[in-house]
């Protein structure tokens, strides 16, 4: 690694997900990036969430109920896992992973 910077740990993350009776039908699996040990200045520049402000919403609501218009409701979940990176960043070999050579 360069100088002044460090890998960032990795973790496994598994779930279970289950049907109405309580079975379990599927087991998911995930290997996250602990991002919370990266220094600001140092592993990023700027942290922001788009998040829309509270007024905003109940005016646009208040709107569509004056007017008689539909409202549609979306939550996008994987917001982030396409986004470009300007940084470099590091992260540590995933456990139980050897590469040859």
């Amino acid at each position: 690694l360069p100088a002044g910077h460090q890998a960032i740990g990795l973790k496994w993350v598994f779930k279970l997900k289950k049907d109405e009776e309580g079975n379990v039908v599927k087991h998911k699996a995930r290997l996250v990036a602990k991002g919370y040990v990266q220094r600001p200045g140092v592993d990023f520049e700027e942290v922001f969430a788009p998040v829309t402000r509270l007024e905003s919403v109940r005016l646009i609501l208040a709107l569509a109920a004056h007017r008689g218009w539909q409202v549609h409701h979306m939550d996008v979940k994987s917001a982030f896992l396409n986004g470009d990176l300007k940084e470099v960043v590091y992260v540590s070999q995933p456990p139980g992973f050897v590469a040859e050579g």
